[in-house]
């Protein structure tokens, strides 16, 4: 005797998971980018796979120094990123404690903190490799 297939009477469960990519910063100037794929201009960013918002330092209370803080970066992070770039203003006055890159490195990040010309055009080239690259940018000082 034949077995009948079930499978009509089931139902089948797929899950797939989309790996969007990390958007290319399409401009940089003082106190001004722009994110492909978002109208937004923004004075400071967070990009990830698949998106970009505003980095408003009131909802962490970061400032100058002590710099860029854990809280500025958990939700990049979250995003599942592979390499995170922080830009740290044209004239690099944002600082980044050794306590962020433990974080991050805790947590199986690569880090790369350069001045924000700088850490645009290596953001950029990560995308460009396919790396699920995030970043966190200052424009201004």
């Amino acid at each position: 005797m034949r077995a009948e297939p079930s499978w009509p009477n089931q139902v089948l469960k797929i899950s797939v998971k989309f790996l969007m990519t990390s958007p290319e910063i399409a401009s940089l100037s003082w106190g001004q980018m722009k994110v492909k794929g978002s109208n937004t201009t923004y004075k400071d960013c967070k990009v990830w796979p698949g998106g970009s918002r505003t980095w408003d330092w009131r909802e962490t209370g970061t400032e100058h120094s002590p710099g860029v803080q854990p809280a500025d970066v958990k939700e990049v992070v979250e995003k599942g990123v592979q390499t995170l770039v922080i830009g740290r203003g044209m004239s690099e006055a944002l600082k980044v404690p050794s306590s962020t890159v433990e974080y991050l490195r805790k947590h199986g990040i690569d880090v790369r903190v350069l001045q924000t010309e700088q850490a645009v055009k290596e953001y950029n080239a990560l995308v460009a490799q396919g790396v699920r690259v995030g970043g966190v940018f200052h424009s201004t000082c």
